[in-house]
């Protein structure tokens, strides 16, 4: 019987196993040929079991000392449990033996990439490119290293080559959208997905990169018809349906986005996104009982969501229930301490209930956090001016006009608190630069200081600049 094995009989890959756990529990000695054994240690690598694995590969190597591959399987194994020079004496033993064989500079390449010796991975990436006979692998490894060195052209070039090798490697497909996002280059994106399309027109994942990279560049309805190719060749892709619903909000689409969000939830559990992107949606449409139902559904699955305790701040806000919106504000801002938004928000709340020191304290911390918003400059100003606070007011709109010089409301407004303190010359001067930064909203000055419409030097100088 033994004989048999021996000299070329393959065994069932189940009764292999079955025949090495009864010699382990016999305390005995079977002989095995080389593929019975990576059988067996295939069956314990399926099992999440490396210890027994490894004390398969001593078997396999003590009956077939000269076979390569279990010292290469015993590397496998080794990196798994984390001994990383043993993995790397062993690979070392296996290239004596067999020096052609690819999964050698694989796995060396491997150890090289996760300790973050990059020019080593690559060096023996490129070596295996010449032994294997499939490439696509190792030339998206090649590209990984390439991302970790922040050489994205080098990153892109070695994912085109995998593609090359493999049209459907769905992880090529996505880190080339990925690198191309990176080095925001969205055109070229369209460009490839467009020919790879032309190659693969049934490629759900190019269709969804694609309209990914329509998305980037604000193309909203080409982006929805990739999306629906992509649905229509994989009719239960969620991320298709979630993304074609963003899309749909950037159009102010929001009845239709509540549709296709929910239709996400036919292919895969309900999540904490999804209740937050459907609340918002009913929250532009007005429907603020419909929009804080969703949102108090993302919290309740994701308590720490920042966007959805900040929109049931926004439904309650809406109903003018602004001391209980400041409550959810403050827990968004709880999460997230630097997001400009919920600062605005809680300014503005604060400004309503008349608590005007702390709606001062949160405009400052909104312009701090993001210089370039003009309208929170404005309402800083204004809380300023409402407290007779002129000198501070007009600090306020001279720092903002330094970090939004091209902001012509900045200057209307200089001009109407210029005119309030009696500071005409320099009112004059601040007019004549925001009729030539932009002549058409000169009416933001008479919302401001109505009385100005009766004066006939300020309605000379509009007049010169709107003939």
């Amino acid at each position: 019987m033994e004989e048999e094995y021996e000299f070329g009989f393959t065994e069932d890959p189940k009764f292999s196993v079955e025949r090495y756990e009864e010699m382990i529990r016999n305390h005995d000695q079977y002989f095995f040929d080389a593929q019975a054994f990576e059988n067996i240690i295939d069956y314990y690598i399926e099992k999440n079991d490396p210890v027994k694995a490894l004390q398969v590969v001593e078997y396999a190597r003590n009956q077939h000392p000269f076979a390569a591959v279990f010292l290469i399987k015993q590397a496998q194994l080794l990196v798994v449990t984390n001994k990383v020079s043993e993995a790397f004496a062993a690979l070392d033993k296996a290239a004596l033996l067999e020096a052609s064989d690819a999964d050698i500079y694989i796995i060396r390449g491997n150890l090289y990439e996760s300790m973050d010796r990059y020019t080593e991975a690559i060096e023996n990436y490129a070596k295996a490119l010449t032994m294997a006979e499939e490439t696509d692998d190792i030339l998206l490894h090649m590209a990984y290293v390439y991302q970790n060195m922040g050489d994205y052209e080098q990153a892109i070039h070695y994912l085109k080559e995998c593609l090359k090798q493999n049209m459907e490697n769905q992880d090529a497909l996505y880190e080339l959208a990925f690198c191309y996002d990176v080095i925001d280059n969205q055109q070229e994106s369209i460009q490839f997905y467009q020919q790879y399309i032309d190659n693969e027109p049934y490629s759900y994942a190019a269709w969804y990169n694609l309209g990914n990279a329509f998305t980037k560049l604000g193309l909203f309805e080409k982006a929805i018809d990739a999306y629906d190719y992509a649905i229509l060749i994989k009719d239960n892709f969620a991320s298709a349906y979630f993304n074609k619903g963003n899309a749909l909000v950037n159009l102010e689409k929001y009845a239709e986005a509540i549709e296709v969000y929910r239709q996400t939830f036919e292919y895969e559990q309900p999540n904490a996104d999804t209740y937050c992107a459907i609340g918002e949606c009913y929250e532009k449409l007005e429907q603020m009982d419909e929009a804080r139902s969703f949102y108090k559904k993302a919290v309740r699955m994701d308590s720490k969501l920042a966007d959805a305790w900040f929109g049931i701040g926004v439904t309650l806000d809406f109903e003018e229930r602004y001391f209980e919106a400041l409550h959810f504000y403050r827990k968004a801002l709880d999460l997230d301490a630097l997001n400009a938004d919920y600062w605005f928000a809680i300014a503005d709340a604060e400004y309503k209930l008349g608590h005007l020191a702390e709606a001062e304290v949160a405009y400052d911390k909104v312009v701090e956090l993001n210089p370039l918003d003009v309208d929170a400059w404005l309402d800083y100003s204004s809380i300023l001016y409402e407290q007779d606070r002129l000198h501070d007011a007009i600090e306020v709109i001279a720092d903002a006009i330094k970090h939004n010089p091209d902001a012509a409301e900045l200057y209307y407004r200089m001009v109407a608190y210029l005119f309030a303190k009696g500071d005409y010359n320099e009112a004059l001067s601040n007019l004549e630069l925001a009729l030539t930064t932009d002549p058409d909203k000169h009416y933001i000055l008479f919302d401001y200081l109505p009385q100005l419409q009766k004066n006939k030097v300020i309605l000379d100088i509009i007049s010169r600049y709107t003939k």
